[in-house]
């Protein structure tokens, strides 16, 4: 992979909290243009390592590179017009509104040299539109389902406008409907802006559905990355869940699809005959 096909790089990353080292020498390259997603079990490092590549957790050693440049040289406000980010389980000050909350999305563009300008009120009233939130936009995020909280910090992010997106367990709270509404969202964002797309999702059947490049993650390291159709396969879902599957192709999409044996099977064979 060339310079100029890389949206993220870790170079020799070491992350660590405590005493605890997360990951030890990491290296890694997030394709341009592309949706990359993150998957492993529970506490293998994928939130942790989407917060390093967004700089929202500092290295212990090793180095980050944003479109080529150093991210820790880089002043926030730079940072945050290149890149945007949604973290896992984001919390609004009581009593703020829809709208007010997809204004920040805005911050990295307002100075005392330029105030709110039609730009961003432009932007604001996209993102909202975007995710069905426009009709939300009075109402307190507070107030709001689950659902539509996802909804709206998603439309904050949009707002931002940035070139990349990281987004962690984005289908969080979303019914199976919304779910899809919002990784078809942002495919779409994908396919016609070419924006480069950063997901953490548990779903291993959506992820192979929606990305093109799939990271998976086994205690703190990189097990396998590559194309779906390329690495997922029921030894992967062995190794990385500890999961016995079928592994096939999906009907629709084409792409892997996996079928999970759990204590279901040995149920399904117990039953006589008869039954089945």
């Amino acid at each position: 992979m060339t310079t100029s096909d890389k949206a993220l790089e870790a170079q020799s990353l070491q992350l660590t909290y405590g005493d605890t080292t997360i990951f030890q020498s990491l290296h890694l390259q997030i394709p341009k243009g592309k949706i990359t997603v993150f998957i492993g079990s529970n506490g293998c490092g994928k939130s942790t390592l989407l917060r390093s590549l967004a700089r929202l957790m500092k290295p212990t050693s090793g180095s980050i590179l944003l479109d080529s440049h150093e991210i820790a040289k880089l002043s926030t406000k730079e940072v945050a017009r290149r890149m945007a980010i949604l973290p896992q389980g984001p919390t609004a000050p009581e009593g703020l509104t829809v709208r007010q909350l997809v204004k920040q999305g805005r911050y990295p563009y307002q100075s005392w040299l330029q105030q709110w300008s039609a730009e961003d009120e432009s932007k604001v009233m996209r993102a909202l539109e975007l995710t069905n939130m426009l009709e939300f936009g009075d109402r307190t995020v507070d107030s709001l389902s689950g659902g539509q909280r996802q909804r709206a910090w998603i439309a904050m992010t949009l707002a931002q406008d940035t070139p990349t997106l990281l987004l962690d367990e984005p289908t969080t709270y979303l019914d199976l409907t919304h779910q899809i509404e919002v990784l078809d969202l942002l495919f779409e964002l994908n396919e016609q802006e070419q924006r480069t797309i950063v997901m953490v999702l548990h779903d291993i059947n959506l992820a192979c559905r929606y990305a093109h490049h799939i990271v998976s993650i086994k205690r703190g390291s990189v097990y396998a990355e590559g194309k779906p159709e390329d690495i997922v396969n029921a030894q992967l879902l062995r190794d990385v869940f500890d999961m016995e599957s079928e592994v096939t192709t999906d009907p629709i999409f084409g792409t892997p699809m996996c079928i999970p044996y759990g204590k279901g099977r040995n149920l399904l064979n117990k039953q006589p005959q008869s039954q089945l």
